[in-house]
Protein backbone atom coordinates (compact mmCIF):
# COMPACT_ATOMS: atom_id res chain seq x y z
CA UNK A 1 0.00 0.00 0.00
CA UNK A 2 1.14 3.98 -0.73
CA UNK A 3 0.27 6.43 1.13
CA UNK A 4 0.16 9.95 -0.25
CA UNK A 5 1.53 12.14 2.23
CA UNK A 6 0.79 15.69 1.66
CA UNK A 7 2.75 18.63 3.09
CA UNK A 8 0.12 19.68 5.74
CA UNK A 9 0.62 15.81 7.29
CA UNK A 10 3.76 15.63 8.54
CA UNK A 11 3.74 13.11 11.15
CA UNK A 12 6.03 9.52 10.89
CA UNK A 13 3.00 8.55 13.12
CA UNK A 14 0.18 9.40 11.35
CA UNK A 15 -2.35 6.76 10.98
CA UNK A 16 -2.42 5.04 7.43
CA UNK A 17 1.51 4.56 7.81
CA UNK A 18 1.07 2.26 9.69
CA UNK A 19 0.14 -0.56 7.09
CA UNK A 20 1.93 0.86 4.15
CA UNK A 21 5.03 -0.20 2.53
CA UNK A 22 5.79 2.95 0.23
CA UNK A 23 5.07 6.53 0.78
CA UNK A 24 4.32 9.46 -2.02
CA UNK A 25 5.37 13.06 -0.88
CA UNK A 26 5.23 15.69 -3.69
CA UNK A 27 6.72 18.87 -3.19
CA UNK A 28 4.58 21.21 -5.79
CA UNK A 29 6.65 24.40 -6.47
CA UNK A 30 3.70 26.17 -8.92
CA UNK A 31 1.09 27.32 -6.35
CA UNK A 32 3.58 29.31 -4.52
CA UNK A 33 3.69 32.04 -7.16
CA UNK A 34 -0.35 32.09 -6.80
CA UNK A 35 0.06 34.33 -3.77
CA UNK A 36 3.18 35.78 -2.94
CA UNK A 37 3.38 34.20 0.17
CA UNK A 38 5.93 34.59 2.60
CA UNK A 39 9.42 33.03 2.35
CA UNK A 40 9.24 32.02 6.02
CA UNK A 41 6.20 30.27 5.41
CA UNK A 42 7.54 28.53 2.08
CA UNK A 43 10.69 27.60 4.04
CA UNK A 44 9.00 25.78 6.94
CA UNK A 45 6.73 23.97 4.09
CA UNK A 46 9.32 22.67 2.39
CA UNK A 47 11.95 22.25 4.99
CA UNK A 48 9.66 20.08 7.03
CA UNK A 49 8.29 17.93 3.83
CA UNK A 50 12.04 16.74 3.69
CA UNK A 51 12.62 16.55 6.91
CA UNK A 52 9.35 14.11 7.32
CA UNK A 53 11.03 12.26 4.00
CA UNK A 54 14.57 11.68 5.86
CA UNK A 55 12.79 10.60 8.95
CA UNK A 56 10.37 8.53 7.05
CA UNK A 57 13.02 6.58 5.71
CA UNK A 58 15.28 6.68 8.94
CA UNK A 59 12.72 4.25 9.83
CA UNK A 60 12.91 1.73 6.73
CA UNK A 61 10.05 3.00 4.61
CA UNK A 62 10.62 3.52 0.85
CA UNK A 63 9.59 6.96 0.11
CA UNK A 64 8.87 8.32 -3.29
CA UNK A 65 10.10 11.89 -2.88
CA UNK A 66 8.83 14.34 -6.09
CA UNK A 67 9.92 17.76 -6.77
CA UNK A 68 8.03 19.55 -9.71
CA UNK A 69 5.47 22.19 -10.85
CA UNK A 70 2.32 20.99 -9.77
CA UNK A 71 0.70 17.75 -7.99
CA UNK A 72 -0.56 16.67 -11.87
CA UNK A 73 2.49 16.64 -13.06
CA UNK A 74 3.96 15.17 -9.89
CA UNK A 75 1.45 11.98 -10.27
CA UNK A 76 2.23 11.31 -13.69
CA UNK A 77 6.06 11.40 -12.60
CA UNK A 78 5.09 8.25 -10.32
CA UNK A 79 2.62 6.55 -11.92
CA UNK A 80 4.76 6.66 -15.23
CA UNK A 81 7.17 4.81 -12.60
CA UNK A 82 4.61 2.80 -10.78
CA UNK A 83 1.43 2.09 -13.43
CA UNK A 84 -2.10 1.29 -11.86
CA UNK A 85 -0.96 2.31 -8.41
CA UNK A 86 -3.51 2.33 -5.48
CA UNK A 87 -3.03 5.48 -3.22
CA UNK A 88 -4.27 6.10 0.44
CA UNK A 89 -4.67 10.00 0.99
CA UNK A 90 -6.10 11.27 4.51
CA UNK A 91 -8.63 13.83 3.80
CA UNK A 92 -7.31 16.90 3.62
CA UNK A 93 -9.44 19.64 5.30
CA UNK A 94 -9.03 22.31 2.98
CA UNK A 95 -12.54 22.60 0.37
CA UNK A 96 -12.47 20.61 -2.65
CA UNK A 97 -9.21 19.13 -2.31
CA UNK A 98 -9.88 15.49 -1.72
CA UNK A 99 -11.95 15.62 -5.11
CA UNK A 100 -9.54 17.21 -7.23
CA UNK A 101 -7.21 14.97 -5.92
CA UNK A 102 -9.17 12.20 -6.88
CA UNK A 103 -9.53 12.99 -10.27
CA UNK A 104 -6.02 14.05 -10.16
CA UNK A 105 -5.00 10.17 -9.82
CA UNK A 106 -7.88 9.00 -11.25
CA UNK A 107 -6.99 10.49 -14.84
CA UNK A 108 -3.53 8.76 -14.62
CA UNK A 109 -4.46 5.73 -14.60
CA UNK A 110 -4.15 5.12 -10.36
CA UNK A 111 -7.17 4.78 -7.67
CA UNK A 112 -7.37 6.76 -4.98
CA UNK A 113 -8.84 6.00 -1.15
CA UNK A 114 -9.59 8.78 0.81
CA UNK A 115 -9.34 7.90 4.65
CA UNK A 116 -10.09 9.54 7.85
CA UNK A 117 -7.87 12.38 9.19
CA UNK A 118 -6.22 11.22 12.68
CA UNK A 119 -4.57 14.78 12.64
CA UNK A 120 -7.12 16.41 14.34
CA UNK A 121 -9.06 15.29 17.66
CA UNK A 122 -12.85 15.55 16.28
CA UNK A 123 -13.75 13.74 13.46
CA UNK A 124 -16.54 14.81 10.92
CA UNK A 125 -19.17 12.55 12.04
CA UNK A 126 -18.81 13.53 15.99
CA UNK A 127 -19.40 17.45 14.99
CA UNK A 128 -22.43 16.10 12.66
CA UNK A 129 -23.52 14.02 15.29
CA UNK A 130 -23.33 17.17 18.00
CA UNK A 131 -25.08 19.68 15.44
CA UNK A 132 -27.79 17.17 14.55
CA UNK A 133 -30.24 18.87 12.51
CA UNK A 134 -28.93 22.17 12.70
CA UNK A 135 -27.88 23.97 9.47
CA UNK A 136 -25.59 26.38 8.61
CA UNK A 137 -28.21 29.02 7.93
CA UNK A 138 -28.60 28.77 12.08
CA UNK A 139 -25.17 29.28 12.59
CA UNK A 140 -23.07 27.23 15.35
CA UNK A 141 -21.63 28.31 18.25
CA UNK A 142 -18.19 27.62 19.75
CA UNK A 143 -19.11 27.65 23.40
CA UNK A 144 -21.47 25.20 22.68
CA UNK A 145 -19.05 23.04 20.71
CA UNK A 146 -16.84 23.81 23.36
CA UNK A 147 -18.47 22.19 26.21
CA UNK A 148 -19.31 19.02 24.28
CA UNK A 149 -15.65 18.15 23.47
CA UNK A 150 -14.52 18.83 26.92
CA UNK A 151 -16.99 16.03 28.02
CA UNK A 152 -16.79 13.75 25.52
CA UNK A 153 -12.91 13.52 26.04
CA UNK A 154 -12.80 14.20 29.46
CA UNK A 155 -10.86 16.97 29.21
CA UNK A 156 -10.47 19.15 32.71
CA UNK A 157 -13.34 17.81 33.80
CA UNK A 158 -14.32 16.54 37.38
CA UNK A 159 -16.98 14.17 37.03
CA UNK A 160 -19.92 15.80 35.07
CA UNK A 161 -18.47 19.30 35.73
CA UNK A 162 -15.68 21.42 34.83
CA UNK A 163 -12.71 21.77 36.75
CA UNK A 164 -12.60 24.39 38.92
CA UNK A 165 -16.52 25.09 38.63
CA UNK A 166 -16.44 27.16 35.45
CA UNK A 167 -16.41 26.28 31.84
CA UNK A 168 -13.91 29.72 31.23
CA UNK A 169 -11.80 31.67 32.64
CA UNK A 170 -11.78 34.73 30.63
CA UNK A 171 -12.25 37.20 33.39
CA UNK A 172 -9.23 36.08 34.84
CA UNK A 173 -7.04 36.44 30.96
CA UNK A 174 -7.57 39.95 30.50
CA UNK A 175 -4.37 41.52 32.43
CA UNK A 176 -2.07 44.01 31.28
CA UNK A 177 1.76 42.99 31.77
CA UNK A 178 3.20 45.14 34.67
CA UNK A 179 5.81 47.54 34.44
CA UNK A 180 9.22 46.30 33.77
CA UNK A 181 7.60 42.44 32.90
CA UNK A 182 9.51 40.36 30.54
CA UNK A 183 8.14 37.18 28.95
CA UNK A 184 9.94 33.94 28.85
CA UNK A 185 12.68 33.79 26.32
CA UNK A 186 11.31 32.13 22.96
CA UNK A 187 12.73 29.06 21.59
CA UNK A 188 14.84 29.04 19.09
CA UNK A 189 15.95 26.45 16.63
CA UNK A 190 18.93 26.50 14.35
CA UNK A 191 18.42 26.27 10.87
CA UNK A 192 20.53 23.52 9.20
CA UNK A 193 22.30 22.35 5.80
CA UNK A 194 18.80 21.10 4.75
CA UNK A 195 16.85 24.20 5.98
CA UNK A 196 19.08 26.47 4.48
CA UNK A 197 19.40 25.07 1.52
CA UNK A 198 15.69 25.31 0.97
CA UNK A 199 15.52 28.91 1.89
CA UNK A 200 18.24 29.67 -0.45
CA UNK A 201 15.62 27.89 -2.62
CA UNK A 202 12.72 29.76 -2.28
CA UNK A 203 14.45 33.38 -1.82
CA UNK A 204 16.04 32.36 -5.30
CA UNK A 205 12.66 31.17 -6.74
CA UNK A 206 10.22 33.80 -5.11
CA UNK A 207 12.34 36.79 -4.57
CA UNK A 208 9.50 39.34 -5.24
CA UNK A 209 7.57 37.93 -2.60
CA UNK A 210 5.94 40.17 0.64
CA UNK A 211 7.75 39.26 3.93
CA UNK A 212 10.87 39.34 5.58
CA UNK A 213 13.36 36.78 3.25
CA UNK A 214 15.85 36.30 6.24
CA UNK A 215 16.87 33.27 7.26
CA UNK A 216 16.21 34.76 10.41
CA UNK A 217 12.25 35.00 9.90
CA UNK A 218 12.51 30.66 10.15
CA UNK A 219 11.77 30.59 13.33
CA UNK A 220 9.89 27.89 13.55
CA UNK A 221 10.05 24.04 14.18
CA UNK A 222 10.67 22.00 10.55
CA UNK A 223 10.81 18.41 12.15
CA UNK A 224 8.72 16.48 15.09
CA UNK A 225 11.64 16.45 17.57
CA UNK A 226 11.98 20.35 17.42
CA UNK A 227 8.48 20.36 17.50
CA UNK A 228 8.27 18.24 21.03
CA UNK A 229 10.97 20.66 22.48
CA UNK A 230 8.95 23.62 21.64
CA UNK A 231 6.03 21.92 23.02
CA UNK A 232 7.79 21.01 26.37
CA UNK A 233 9.32 24.84 26.72
CA UNK A 234 5.84 25.88 26.18
CA UNK A 235 4.40 24.19 29.01
CA UNK A 236 7.39 24.77 31.35
CA UNK A 237 8.51 28.19 30.33
CA UNK A 238 5.45 30.29 28.65
CA UNK A 239 2.37 28.15 30.12
CA UNK A 240 2.31 29.50 33.74
CA UNK A 241 1.71 33.37 32.25
CA UNK A 242 -0.72 32.29 29.57
CA UNK A 243 -3.67 33.05 30.91
CA UNK A 244 -3.17 36.39 32.30
CA UNK A 245 -1.86 37.60 29.69
CA UNK A 246 -3.25 35.84 26.43
CA UNK A 247 -4.87 39.23 24.84
CA UNK A 248 -2.15 41.66 26.21
CA UNK A 249 -0.48 43.74 23.32
CA UNK A 250 2.81 45.15 24.88
CA UNK A 251 4.85 47.22 22.05
CA UNK A 252 8.26 45.26 21.27
CA UNK A 253 6.70 42.20 22.10
CA UNK A 254 5.51 39.66 19.60
CA UNK A 255 5.32 36.57 21.18
CA UNK A 256 4.51 37.52 24.92
CA UNK A 257 3.67 33.66 26.74
CA UNK A 258 1.91 32.00 23.40
CA UNK A 259 2.41 28.83 22.32
CA UNK A 260 3.92 29.65 19.03
CA UNK A 261 3.12 25.47 18.63
CA UNK A 262 0.16 26.43 15.58
CA UNK A 263 2.63 25.90 12.49
CA UNK A 264 3.53 22.70 14.29
CA UNK A 265 -0.12 22.05 14.64
CA UNK A 266 -0.89 22.34 11.53
CA UNK A 267 1.86 20.86 9.56
CA UNK A 268 0.86 17.56 11.68
CA UNK A 269 4.40 17.43 13.62
CA UNK A 270 2.13 18.14 16.68
CA UNK A 271 -0.99 16.14 17.53
CA UNK A 272 -4.17 17.99 19.07
CA UNK A 273 -4.37 15.53 21.92
CA UNK A 274 -0.73 15.48 22.64
CA UNK A 275 -0.40 19.40 23.31
CA UNK A 276 -3.63 19.35 25.39
CA UNK A 277 -2.48 16.50 27.87
CA UNK A 278 0.73 18.32 28.25
CA UNK A 279 -0.85 21.46 29.24
CA UNK A 280 -3.71 19.14 31.37
CA UNK A 281 -0.74 17.39 33.24
CA UNK A 282 0.67 20.77 34.51
CA UNK A 283 -2.10 21.56 35.96
CA UNK A 284 -2.16 18.36 37.80
CA UNK A 285 1.40 18.65 38.61
CA UNK A 286 0.40 22.56 40.04
CA UNK A 287 2.87 23.62 37.27
CA UNK A 288 0.31 25.83 35.72
CA UNK A 289 -2.45 27.61 37.03
CA UNK A 290 -6.60 26.72 35.99
CA UNK A 291 -7.03 30.20 34.15
CA UNK A 292 -4.16 29.43 31.36
CA UNK A 293 -4.44 25.80 30.66
CA UNK A 294 -8.42 26.03 30.03
CA UNK A 295 -7.70 28.98 28.19
CA UNK A 296 -5.05 26.99 25.79
CA UNK A 297 -7.26 23.99 25.59
CA UNK A 298 -10.36 26.19 24.78
CA UNK A 299 -7.57 27.91 21.30
CA UNK A 300 -6.99 23.74 20.33
CA UNK A 301 -10.22 22.04 21.04
CA UNK A 302 -12.96 24.60 21.39
CA UNK A 303 -12.02 26.79 18.32
CA UNK A 304 -9.35 25.23 16.34
CA UNK A 305 -11.24 21.82 16.34
CA UNK A 306 -14.49 24.52 15.27
CA UNK A 307 -13.29 26.16 12.86
CA UNK A 308 -11.86 23.42 10.74
CA UNK A 309 -15.71 21.61 10.74
CA UNK A 310 -17.48 25.00 10.75
CA UNK A 311 -15.38 25.26 7.40
CA UNK A 312 -16.40 21.90 6.13
CA UNK A 313 -20.12 22.43 6.81
CA UNK A 314 -19.89 26.06 5.40
CA UNK A 315 -17.78 25.78 2.17
CA UNK A 316 -18.09 26.77 -0.51
CA UNK A 317 -20.65 29.91 0.22
CA UNK A 318 -18.43 30.99 3.46
CA UNK A 319 -15.26 31.67 1.02
CA UNK A 320 -17.35 34.20 -1.09
CA UNK A 321 -19.94 35.60 2.01
CA UNK A 322 -20.26 39.30 2.37
CA UNK A 323 -22.97 40.15 3.73
CA UNK A 324 -21.67 43.85 4.71
CA UNK A 325 -21.39 44.51 1.14
CA UNK A 326 -17.68 45.67 1.82
CA UNK A 327 -15.56 45.94 -1.15
CA UNK A 328 -12.37 48.52 -0.66
CA UNK A 329 -9.01 47.12 -1.52
CA UNK A 330 -6.87 46.53 1.23
CA UNK A 331 -4.90 50.31 2.30
CA UNK A 332 -0.93 49.89 2.02
CA UNK A 333 -0.14 49.97 5.29
CA UNK A 334 -0.87 45.93 5.31
CA UNK A 335 1.95 45.68 2.42
CA UNK A 336 4.30 48.20 4.04
CA UNK A 337 3.60 48.68 7.69
CA UNK A 338 3.91 52.75 7.15
CA UNK A 339 1.89 54.07 9.85
CA UNK A 340 1.73 56.38 12.77
CA UNK A 341 -1.28 54.48 14.40
CA UNK A 342 1.25 52.01 16.01
CA UNK A 343 -0.99 49.00 16.55
CA UNK A 344 -1.33 48.64 13.60
CA UNK A 345 2.75 49.03 12.82
CA UNK A 346 3.34 46.53 15.46
CA UNK A 347 1.11 43.92 14.04
CA UNK A 348 1.86 44.24 10.42
CA UNK A 349 5.49 44.36 11.10
CA UNK A 350 5.30 41.07 13.22
CA UNK A 351 3.27 39.20 10.25
CA UNK A 352 6.62 40.88 7.88
CA UNK A 353 9.26 39.81 10.06
CA UNK A 354 7.84 36.09 10.94
CA UNK A 355 5.09 35.66 9.58
CA UNK A 356 3.37 35.50 12.73
CA UNK A 357 0.89 37.47 15.08
CA UNK A 358 -0.96 36.35 18.09
CA UNK A 359 -4.68 35.98 18.10
CA UNK A 360 -5.53 39.36 19.32
CA UNK A 361 -3.34 41.51 16.90
CA UNK A 362 -5.23 39.36 14.42
CA UNK A 363 -8.77 40.20 15.50
CA UNK A 364 -9.10 43.09 17.26
CA UNK A 365 -5.79 45.06 15.60
CA UNK A 366 -5.65 43.85 11.59
CA UNK A 367 -9.39 42.08 11.00
CA UNK A 368 -10.74 45.08 13.58
CA UNK A 369 -9.43 47.63 11.18
CA UNK A 370 -10.12 45.94 7.60
CA UNK A 371 -13.79 45.55 9.15
CA UNK A 372 -14.01 49.21 10.16
CA UNK A 373 -12.49 50.54 7.00
CA UNK A 374 -14.98 48.51 4.90
CA UNK A 375 -12.13 46.05 3.07
CA UNK A 376 -13.33 43.13 0.97
CA UNK A 377 -13.46 40.37 3.38
CA UNK A 378 -11.85 37.78 0.60
CA UNK A 379 -8.89 40.38 0.30
CA UNK A 380 -7.94 40.04 3.84
CA UNK A 381 -8.23 36.32 3.77
CA UNK A 382 -5.82 36.75 0.95
CA UNK A 383 -3.19 38.59 3.02
CA UNK A 384 -3.92 36.55 6.15
CA UNK A 385 -3.17 33.50 3.67
CA UNK A 386 -0.07 34.43 2.03
CA UNK A 387 1.35 36.17 4.70
CA UNK A 388 1.18 33.68 8.26
CA UNK A 389 3.31 30.65 8.80
CA UNK A 390 0.14 28.71 10.15
CA UNK A 391 -2.33 29.51 7.55
CA UNK A 392 -4.13 27.83 5.26
CA UNK A 393 -7.37 28.17 3.38
CA UNK A 394 -9.18 25.76 6.01
CA UNK A 395 -7.70 28.15 8.81
CA UNK A 396 -8.40 31.72 7.29
CA UNK A 397 -11.58 31.33 5.95
CA UNK A 398 -13.46 30.92 9.46
CA UNK A 399 -11.18 32.74 10.91
CA UNK A 400 -10.93 35.90 8.81
CA UNK A 401 -13.66 36.09 6.21
CA UNK A 402 -16.57 34.35 9.23
CA UNK A 403 -15.10 35.62 12.36
CA UNK A 404 -12.81 38.89 11.59
CA UNK A 405 -14.92 40.06 8.48
CA UNK A 406 -18.14 39.18 9.69
CA UNK A 407 -18.97 37.93 6.33
CA UNK A 408 -21.33 35.30 7.25
CA UNK A 409 -22.90 35.26 10.81
CA UNK A 410 -22.07 31.62 10.91
CA UNK A 411 -19.65 31.65 13.54
CA UNK A 412 -20.79 34.54 15.73
CA UNK A 413 -23.59 36.61 15.93
CA UNK A 414 -21.94 40.35 16.04
CA UNK A 415 -19.18 41.33 14.71
CA UNK A 416 -15.64 42.08 16.21
CA UNK A 417 -15.47 45.73 15.96
CA UNK A 418 -14.06 47.94 18.54
CA UNK A 419 -12.98 51.65 18.79
CA UNK A 420 -9.53 52.53 20.21
CA UNK A 421 -10.77 51.77 23.64
CA UNK A 422 -10.24 48.44 23.73
CA UNK A 423 -6.47 48.28 22.44
CA UNK A 424 -6.03 50.87 25.12
CA UNK A 425 -7.26 48.79 27.51
CA UNK A 426 -5.44 45.97 26.46
CA UNK A 427 -2.15 47.23 25.18
CA UNK A 428 0.73 50.04 26.12
CA UNK A 429 0.36 51.15 22.45
CA UNK A 430 -1.76 54.42 22.81
CA UNK A 431 -0.21 56.29 25.38
CA UNK A 432 3.29 56.48 23.08
CA UNK A 433 0.67 56.82 19.82
CA UNK A 434 0.77 60.01 17.56
CA UNK A 435 -2.73 59.62 17.45
CA UNK A 436 -5.18 60.52 20.54
CA UNK A 437 -7.06 57.71 21.78
CA UNK A 438 -9.35 59.65 23.34
CA UNK A 439 -10.79 62.07 20.70
CA UNK A 440 -13.16 60.52 18.35
CA UNK A 441 -13.06 63.40 15.60
CA UNK A 442 -10.82 66.13 14.54
CA UNK A 443 -7.35 66.15 13.37
CA UNK A 444 -4.81 63.61 15.70
CA UNK A 445 -8.00 61.75 16.65
CA UNK A 446 -7.40 57.80 16.77
CA UNK A 447 -8.61 56.58 13.37
CA UNK A 448 -10.37 53.08 15.10
CA UNK A 449 -12.63 56.12 16.39
CA UNK A 450 -14.23 57.68 13.38
CA UNK A 451 -14.02 54.27 11.81
CA UNK A 452 -15.79 51.78 14.27
CA UNK A 453 -18.80 54.61 14.73
CA UNK A 454 -19.35 55.27 10.92
CA UNK A 455 -18.93 51.58 10.27
CA UNK A 456 -22.06 51.21 13.01
CA UNK A 457 -24.03 54.05 11.45
CA UNK A 458 -23.25 52.63 7.68
CA UNK A 459 -24.55 48.86 8.74
CA UNK A 460 -27.77 49.68 11.17
CA UNK A 461 -30.42 48.12 9.30
CA UNK A 462 -28.22 44.79 9.11
CA UNK A 463 -26.46 45.00 12.90
CA UNK A 464 -29.14 46.98 15.16
CA UNK A 465 -30.98 44.52 16.91
CA UNK A 466 -28.25 42.06 16.39
CA UNK A 467 -27.18 40.15 19.36
CA UNK A 468 -25.47 42.11 21.87
CA UNK A 469 -25.70 44.99 19.12
CA UNK A 470 -28.41 47.05 21.74
CA UNK A 471 -25.59 48.78 23.73
CA UNK A 472 -23.73 50.57 21.04
CA UNK A 473 -26.92 51.36 18.98
CA UNK A 474 -27.76 52.61 22.04
CA UNK A 475 -24.85 55.01 21.85
CA UNK A 476 -25.54 55.68 18.45
CA UNK A 477 -29.00 57.11 19.03
CA UNK A 478 -27.59 59.90 21.87
CA UNK A 479 -25.35 61.41 19.07
CA UNK A 480 -26.10 64.78 17.38
CA UNK A 481 -26.22 65.46 13.80
CA UNK A 482 -23.25 67.97 14.24
CA UNK A 483 -21.06 64.86 15.98
CA UNK A 484 -22.29 62.42 13.11
CA UNK A 485 -21.66 64.86 10.26
CA UNK A 486 -17.83 65.26 12.35
CA UNK A 487 -17.86 61.63 12.32
CA UNK A 488 -18.28 60.83 9.13
CA UNK A 489 -15.75 63.85 8.07
CA UNK A 490 -12.76 62.22 10.10
CA UNK A 491 -13.60 58.27 8.58
CA UNK A 492 -13.71 59.88 5.19
CA UNK A 493 -10.57 61.66 5.69
CA UNK A 494 -9.00 58.68 7.60
CA UNK A 495 -9.72 56.04 4.43
CA UNK A 496 -8.68 58.82 2.24
CA UNK A 497 -5.31 59.11 3.90
CA UNK A 498 -4.66 55.20 4.11
CA UNK A 499 -5.83 54.81 0.65
CA UNK A 500 -2.73 57.05 -0.10
CA UNK A 501 -0.50 55.47 2.31
CA UNK A 502 -0.59 58.57 4.65
CA UNK A 503 -2.09 57.54 7.71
Amino acid sequence: MTVWLLGDQLSPDAAPLATADHVLMIEAHGFAERLPYHPAKLTLLFSAMRHCRDELRGRGYEVTYVETETFGEGLSEYFEAAPDDALVLMDPPSHGAAARFTELVEERGGTLTVVENDRFLTTPDLFDEWAGDRSVDEGFRQEQWYRFVRREFDILMNGDEPEGGAWNYDDQNRETPPDGWSPPPTPTFDPDALTREVHEFVTERYADHWGNPSLEAVVWPVTRSEALSALDHFVSARLPEFGDYQDALVEGEWALSHSLLSSSLNLGLLHPQEVVDSAVEAYHREEAPLNSVEGFVRQVVGWREFMRHVYRRAMPAMGEANQLEQERELPPLYWDGETDMTCLSEAVSHVHDRGYAHHIERLMVLSNFALVYGAAPQALNRWFHLGFVDAYHWVTTPNVVGMGSFATDVLSSKPYASSGNYINEMSDFCAGCEYTVSRTTGEGACPFNALYWDFLKENEERLRGTGRMGLMYSHVDNKSDEEWEAIRERAETVRERARAGEL
